[in-house]
């Protein structure tokens, strides 16, 4: 059995007297893009925040690569290889492409420019940039120095998938990618994350689009009351199965209500 790459165990977490995360186990495998569906206040966004470092855990583990690890905060899990491109993209409309790539971990020049005058290295930056959008398909951007602002939702959304790629060197979560977009963006989009995957990277992806999780996932983690009700293989189950898990219409084989 392939040891997971991302797992967690018994996860719980509380806020007052609402339990979100009530005793959740998570695999996540090498390679292989895991969907995270569940109805609203399921408890998927607190526990996709708990193993990326956004949210800390009162009970459980979470192991990176099968190395217990206690993150305290996103920049933690970031450093240990873990990227999350969030719904709101978390990007700077005023800079640019090359800015919002690097923003908080820019490149500075070699020696004492770069030490004492902390000046940045912008020509490297650049060509890294250049060469990351180039490897998933995304130079129809002309300038990498445009600002974000001037550009449409897809490449806004490609941006911030290929800052993942190229930073998130173990793990890249992605919370509902194509939620603002039209169906043609959706659908370069959609192309995007399976470049990512042909890398090599495995994905989770939270999304509450049936059609785009049936086409990209290899496994379906199904959450609900705050913790996993089950995994399904989306070879052998219906949209119609899943969201009749989700919402707790019908239960899986082999798990009692």
């Amino acid at each position: 059995m392939t040891q997971p790459i991302l797992s967690a165990k018994n996860l719980v977490k509380r806020y007052g007297r609402v339990t979100a995360l009530d005793h959740c186990d998570f695999e996540l495998m090498p390679g292989e893009i895991l969907a995270v569906i569940g109805d609203n206040g399921a408890g998927k966004s607190t526990l996709i925040k708990a193993v990326s470092g956004a949210v800390i855990p009162d009970e459980g583990t979470v192991e990176l690569e099968g190395k217990r690890v206690n993150f305290r905060s996103p920049i933690e899990a970031r450093e240990a290889g873990i990227e999350t491109v969030y719904q709101t993209l978390a990007m700077s409309p005023a800079l640019s492409i090359t800015d919002n790539m690097f923003m908080g971990r820019e490149i500075r020049k070699p020696g004492w420019r770069g030490r004492i005058l902390r000046q940045l290295d912008r020509k490297r930056m650049e060509d890294i940039a250049r060469q990351k959008l180039s490897d998933l398909g995304l130079m129809t951007i002309q300038n990498i120095n445009q600002a974000v602002e001037t550009l449409s939702g897809g490449q806004r959304q490609g941006v911030a998938v290929a800052r993942a790629a190229a930073f998130g060197s173990k793990v890249i979560i992605l919370d509902e990618p194509t939620a603002a977009l039209g169906v043609k963006e959706s659908r370069r989009v959609l192309e995007l994350i399976q470049d990512v995957k042909a890398r090599g990277v495995p994905i989770i992806l939270i999304s509450h689009n049936m059609p785009h999780v049936f086409e990209l996932a290899d496994r379906i983690h199904v959450h609900r009351l705050g913790k996993r009700l089950c995994v399904i293989d989306p070879r052998n189950h219906s949209m119609s199965d899943a969201v009749a898990y989700m919402t707790g219409a019908k239960l899986p084989d082999g798990v009692e209500g």
